[in-house]
């Protein structure tokens, strides 16, 4: 009977000390390589030449910014916006897409083709958009016609769905271990709490590796308080900021997706 509990308590500590860890970054894992994925691409007038030649435009409107105030697991979504500056759209492969292209109000030069003034058709050049038009609306391409009018959820939109509810189950299942589970032992409960709440789900990485993981070692130094989680935390958002920053202008914003 002894030898039963104690087999029990070990299966218990074992759990809590690695079997949650492996779960959420597996989750984290999972949810990494769905959010980087269908995360929105900044391309150039010439991709989206390319997509539309090559059939890969699902979707295509016009936007006028981003919505970016929701929670990290949460993919910005466009405001769209008839005459917008930006042009976005969806592949087939899941990839979501944008490029800086104003839509331009025709004129009275524009209609006659004549009048040596700035209201009058500049020069067509292919340089800037494969078309005859270099200033030509590609949401009036008779190949986006399809795509203008596309109803229903596309493929990048199910990754970005999938993407976001595995942020959800992460963030909850964080918090109610941290509530409900033994007492941190690095900081208090508030301390890991602001921790946790760093972009891209880090915190919480960084109080299942400390608090999960290594759980039987002991802190060296005095809890920390909440105050000193609110200090990380702010210190902590600019600092991967300014990374992603970095990496993006190093890297390209291909494999740095944002901003």
């Amino acid at each position: 009977m002894i030898d039963r509990l104690r087999t029990v308590r070990l299966d218990g500590a074992w759990l809590r000390r690695r079997a949650l860890p492996a779960a959420v970054l597996t989750c984290w894992l999972v949810w990494a390589a769905l959010a980087w994925w269908s995360a929105p691409r900044a391309a150039d007038q010439s991709d989206l030449a390319r997509d539309l030649a090559a059939g890969r435009v699902l979707t295509i409107t016009r936007v006028d910014g981003w919505e970016t105030g929701g929670p990290w697991g949460r993919r910005p979504e466009p405001r769209y916006a008839p005459g917008g500056s930006t042009v976005v759209w969806t592949r087939p492969d899941g990839q979501f897409r944008y490029t800086y292209l104003p839509a331009r109000t025709p004129t009275e030069g524009d209609i006659t083709g004549v009048g040596p003034g700035p209201e009058a058709s500049p020069e067509p050049d292919a340089a800037t958009w494969p078309g005859p038009d270099p200033f030509a609306d590609p949401l009036a391409d008779p190949r986006a016609r399809d795509a203008v009018t596309h109803g229903g959820d596309t493929l990048a939109d199910a990754l970005a769905n999938a993407a976001a509810t595995l942020a959800l189950v992460i963030g909850v299942g964080w918090l109610l271990m941290l509530v409900a589970g033994p007492p941190p032992v690095v900081g208090t409960r508030w301390y890991w709490f602001w921790v946790g709440l760093l972009p891209l789900g880090l915190g919480v990485l960084a109080w299942t590796w400390r608090e999960r993981w290594r759980a039987d070692v002991p802190a060296t130094r005095p809890r920390r308080s909440g105050w000193s989680g609110l200090g990380w935390f702010i210190l902590g958002g600019i600092a991967i900021s300014l990374v992603l920053a970095v990496a993006g202008m190093v890297l390209g914003r291909y494999v740095v997706p944002g901003g």
